[in-house]
Parts: C-alpha cells; structure tokens; sequence
C-alpha cells in the first residue's frame, strides 16, 4: 500500500545557523518521518555567488539542502512555520508516494 506524502528541499549553506536550527526542529519539535542533508560540492543562488571547495579554501560556506517528508497535512504546518524563517525561494515542495505503513 503506498500513501501520499510531500516530500520539502530546502537550501541553504553550511555556514549558515539555519541549518542546525532547522535540523533541530525537525527532529526535536516535529519529528517528521525522515530527514537527510545533502553537503555540495558547488552552488549559486539569486545572488550569483558561487560557492565551492578547493583544497586552498576549504570554508564552512558550501551549499547544503536539507530534504525531509512526512504526510501532507504534516509538512503543511511546517512549511507554514518555517516560510518566515527560510530566505524566499530557498524552499520548495511537492507530492509524493511511498510506503510509509509497510
């Protein structure tokens, strides 16, 4: 049997306090079925700045999403409560199906 589920990416960088934040609220305050954060090797957003790794500089500044999903009416309210603390566009959402109950 597979459910209805929304699956979230959210992207920010590792020098950022909103990852950990983020991170710690899923896990501690919401509990949602499953979290994973992805390190990149390279990234740019809106502003154009380019952020990657070299053996010269290795910054804490490399991009990083963080995706999570749980049922819909669930990751409704997040989305809802983290909207305010995500910068605009850094967050995206869509359907999804999986086995959840198996």
């Amino acid at each position: 049997m597979t459910d209805e589920v929304t699956m979230v990416r959210i992207y920010c960088t590792e020098g950022e306090r909103k990852m950990k934040e983020t991170l710690g609220y899923l896990h501690d305050v919401e509990k949602v079925a499953g979290v994973t954060a992805f390190r990149g090797v390279a990234g740019f957003g809106r502003s154009g700045k380019m952020h990657t790794a070299s053996l010269v500089d290795l910054s804490l500044d490399m991009p990083v999403v963080i995706e999570f999903f749980d049922r819909p009416e669930k990751v409704a309210a997040v989305v809802e409560h983290l909207r305010n603390k995500i910068d605009p566009g850094h967050l995206v959402y869509w359907q999804a199906r999986t086995n959840l109950d198996d």
